[in-house]
């Protein structure tokens, strides 16, 4: 398993844990109202399960699983997968960030949605290479 898919796997699991904690918190203080500011943990807690846990974690295994290529570089252009990775993790962190403020930033969340958008295309570019039919045996 190349070290960038890892590295998004692992991250990806800790905005599983951090996502499902928020959501916990949120919860507890349905059933029990004891701090209504926890309510401000939701957009938080849907970004990081959104695009921290659920896309990180489909690029990460994309990254190992589609068909590797037959000479060096096996895995493609790693590069694109390292800048698709430091892209979407600084979109999920400033959105979050920005929505998680009593008075949202939304200079700041478009800027987070921006890059994540721009780590959506960077593994586009990465994976486009690897995607290829089935070959036939003659």
């Amino acid at each position: 398993m190349p070290r960038i898919s890892v590295w998004m796997v692992r991250t990806a699991l800790l905005y599983l844990g951090i996502g499902f904690t928020f959501g916990a918190l949120m919860l507890w203080n349905k059933g029990i109202p004891t701090q209504p500011s926890l309510w401000r943990l939701l957009q938080p807690h849907i970004e990081f399960l959104i695009f921290g846990w659920t896309l990180q974690l489909a690029m990460g295994v994309a990254t190992w699983i589609l068909p590797r290529f037959s000479q060096p570089p096996r895995y493609g252009n790693l590069a694109l997968a390292w800048a698709a990775f430091f892209s979407l993790n600084s979109g999920v962190l400033l959105a979050a960030f920005a929505t998680w403020q009593a008075h949202a930033f939304y200079g700041l969340l478009g800027i987070g949605r921006a890059l994540e958008l721009l780590a959506a295309l960077f593994f586009v570019a990465y994976a486009w290479s690897r995607v290829k039919p089935l070959s036939t045996i003659a």
